[in-house]
């Protein structure tokens, strides 16, 4: 496969016009995209996607560097040359009043079509080809107002590809979606880049997706720089940790996703492993307990699985005293028992008399 760089970046600075100064959002940015090649762009609110989007679009001037497209600087291209190489579907819901999906699609051809937008059979086989492309040929003849949001998203797509420019660019697709939906348009993009050798780029807010489906991820941070690489360099360069930074959230360098930071007041040591346990963590982190590995003589302690069986069992100074195998009630019986001995323990020094906290936790899960 011909992996020509169809998009190309360097040294560009974008922003936009804050009365008669230029605001820089970001400078200093350079990146490409290969033929064939879905690449997401991901970054904080405010880092400036959308305004990196719209520039390399030529929606809005640039300040300073070059974006090449196809080879050729967009600047020497005219409106009409660069509607022939890029492709658009931006976030904002466009209407379009009493329009049929077919009819929204149609609009893509307009770089060819001239000024009547007479479509002829080459043109009407491309729209087709594009419809049914995107899974909506049965309702090619529907109104776009009739349709739902994840349809919608499809027609506009389809719109992009009777284009038939070799570059897509698109702002947050999946906004507004339900994740299935999410899932299925990120599916489209993939065929649609691996398939067709178009260069896909999208910026969107669904890491968890760019990380299984892109081949290559843009990460923009606040006034830059642009980082570039396939997902799996990226994690291995730990390249997310300061993507969000001070914002509550921590990368996880074992799942490679983000995950919510929370204050704990308690350590709680788990021996075992697998999707149990990643459960057990996230339900006990909302508590504040830290579950940790194993470590020597803990007082408290929970076991995932025992002699080959399921479940969670809960353990106080070597005595098993509570087994079962839902999470919720095993983190809400681990919590009573261990306060339950904790203030069993803080009546014992005032001289009171205390029960024994295998007794006040004896029910089982």
């Amino acid at each position: 496969m011909d992996r020509t760089s169809f998009l190309h970046i360097s040294h560009l600075s974008v922003g936009y016009a804050a009365g008669t100064r230029q605001k820089v959002v970001a400078s200093g940015l350079n990146a490409q995209i290969k033929r064939g090649e879905l690449v997401c762009l991901l970054g904080a609110n405010g880092a400036g996607k959308s305004t990196l989007m719209r520039t390399l679009c030529g929606f809005q001037p640039f300040f300073e560097g070059q974006i090449s497209i196809m080879g050729k600087p967009i600047g020497s291209l005219s409106e009409k040359e660069v509607s022939r190489l890029v492709s658009v579907v931006l976030t904002d819901r466009i209407v379009v009043p009493n329009a049929t999906v077919y009819e929204l699609v149609a609009y893509g051809r307009s770089p060819y079509t001239g000024i009547l937008g007479r479509t002829n059979k080459k043109d009407q086989q491309i729209i087709e080809k594009a419809i049914d492309q995107c899974g909506i040929a049965h309702k090619k003849e529907a109104l776009l107002s009739s349709i739902s949001d994840g349809e919608r998203q499809k027609a506009f797509i389809a719109k992009a590809l009777a284009q038939d420019t070799p570059v897509i660019v698109l702002d947050e697709p999946t906004a507004f979606l339900d994740l299935p939906a999410r899932v299925e348009i990120i599916q489209l993009l993939r065929r649609v880049s691996s398939e067709a050798g178009k260069s896909v780029l999208l910026s969107t807010h669904d890491l968890d997706l760019a990380l299984q489906m892109a081949d290559r991820l843009w990460l923009l941070h606040n006034n830059g720089p642009l980082i570039t690489g396939s997902p799996e360099d990226l994690l291995l360069q730990n390249a997310f940790q300061t993507l969000f930074r001070n914002k509550g959230i921590e990368f996880d360098t074992k799942t490679g996703l983000f995950r919510v930071e929370y204050e704990h007041f308690y350590e709680l040591p788990v021996k075992g492993h697998g999707f149990e346990y990643v459960l057990l963590r996230r339900a006990f982190a909302r508590k504040g307990i830290k579950t940790t590995g194993m470590r020597e003589n803990p007082e408290w302690w929970i076991e995932i699985g025992k002699n080959g069986k399921s479940g969670f069992h809960l353990y106080n100074n070597e005595k098993q005293l509570l087994t079962g195998h839902s999470v919720e009630r095993i983190v809400e019986q681990t919590i009573n028992c261990i306060e339950s001995g904790e203030n069993n323990k803080l009546n014992f020094l005032n001289g009171n008399s205390f029960c024994n906290s295998q007794e006040i936790c004896r029910r089982l899960v």
